[in-house]
């Protein structure tokens, strides 16, 4: 069976009404926990008025009891730009408040502005003080102190001031024991995030931007990791993101994809023209049109879209072409416009694309060579 989940990073036009839009994220959730989606998972942004979450702990707790059944994840929390001590205690707090429907998502961060605002312009380095901060904060939720970290990137002692009677000198651990569940964001091919986290049994999830091909190495380079660390390798953990929207008809799918102003392309724009950044071109001459061109066909190579029929013929050829994968991470793309063409689509993915895809799988996994879909 394949579980459904929904991936906020979020994106949306900056000249939007936040307020509004932060509205319109809350609601998706909601419905999505409603349609029994198992998972909904927000992003972390803090200098980007089009990515304007910057907290997805804070976001995250307006909805616990709003929701009844849809486990939160961070989609990431970037550890190098915050102390270990205050992710530990807030996520710690979180689990607690949502009563351990927490995944904790990690990461070295992916938005460029966001390095430079907290000096972390080298990359190599923001992904050694993602691993020094993962590992200080697991020691903070399983040993008492006194502790002391002298690391590379992070500092921080409790050696003298603790009264264990009076709980002073004490961190607060999660719910969940010994932690909740940690999962990390994959992108490239053959990823080395990807065999780290499978060498600590941390949950792999491959982003919606991603070219089938790339995703399609995830796994089996998490599965070299696993073996290495004498792991068993469960592929029901994968969570793998594509952007899908379920039309009335593949007419209507063509017309937004084409659409120079629509939201697919508006959404890649962003991508395209910040990866440029991203990989070091600070130029301000950005040729728009070209980024345009460039951001539809980018949205012809990973989004899937069009009728019921198509979008589960191509989730099924999707499914084929990377393996077996948990969770269908459904993206939520801003819906100005759209707002009841993209509820339809969630909806018809959890009644009737989505049963009929989790049938399909399982099929597969029984009859590897043989399985058809209805």
């Amino acid at each position: 069976m394949v579980s459904l989940g929904l991936f906020l990073m979020p994106l949306h036009p900056p000249a939007r009404d936040l307020t509004t839009v932060l509205e319109e994220d809350r609601e998706l959730v909601k419905l999505a926990d409603r349609l029994g989606y198992a998972e909904a998972w927000m992003g972390e942004h803090f200098t980007s008025t089009g990515e304007p979450v910057t907290s997805p702990l804070l976001f995250n707790a307006s909805l616990i009891s709003e929701t009844e059944k849809i486990v939160f994840g961070t989609g990431v929390i970037s550890l190098p730009q915050q102390h270990p001590v205050v992710v530990a205690g807030h996520v710690a707090l979180f689990d607690h408040l949502a009563r351990g429907r927490t995944i904790f998502g990690i990461g070295s961060g992916g938005l460029s502005c966001d390095w430079e605002v907290f000096g972390n312009l080298d990359g190599r380095a923001r992904g050694m003080a993602m691993v020094e901060s993962i590992e200080l904060i697991l020691k903070l939720w399983t040993e008492d102190p006194p502790f002391r970290h002298d690391g590379t990137y992070f500092k921080a002692s409790l050696e003298d001031r603790i009264i264990p009677e009076l709980g002073v000198g004490r961190l607060i651990r999660p719910y969940q024991k010994p932690h909740p569940p940690i999962a990390v964001s994959l992108r490239s091919a053959n990823s080395y995030t990807a065999k780290q986290a499978g060498m600590r049994g941390w949950i792999p999830v491959s982003g919606n931007f991603i070219p089938a091909a790339d995703v399609a190495t995830h796994w089996p380079t998490y599965v070299t990791g696993a073996e290495e660390a004498g792991r068993q390798a469960d592929p029901s953990l994968w969570r793998v993101g594509r952007s899908v929207l379920i039309t009335e008809s593949d007419a209507e799918a063509e017309d937004i994809i084409a659409d120079p102003d629509g939201v697919f392309t508006r959404y890649y724009t962003y991508l395209g023209v910040h990866g440029r950044m991203a990989g070091g071109d600070l130029s301000k001459d950005i040729d728009w049109a070209k980024a345009r061109v460039d951001a539809e066909a980018m949205t012809r190579s990973v989004v899937i879209a069009g009728s019921a029929k198509t979008v589960l013929d191509q989730l099924i050829a999707f499914r084929d072409e990377i393996g077996d994968f948990g969770t269908l991470m459904i993206t939520g793309h801003d819906m100005e416009g759209m707002h009841d063409q993209w509820v339809r689509s969630f909806t018809a993915m959890a009644e009737d694309v989505g049963p009929k895809l989790s049938r399909y799988m399982d099929d597969r996994r029984l009859r590897p060579s043989s399985a058809a879909a209805d």
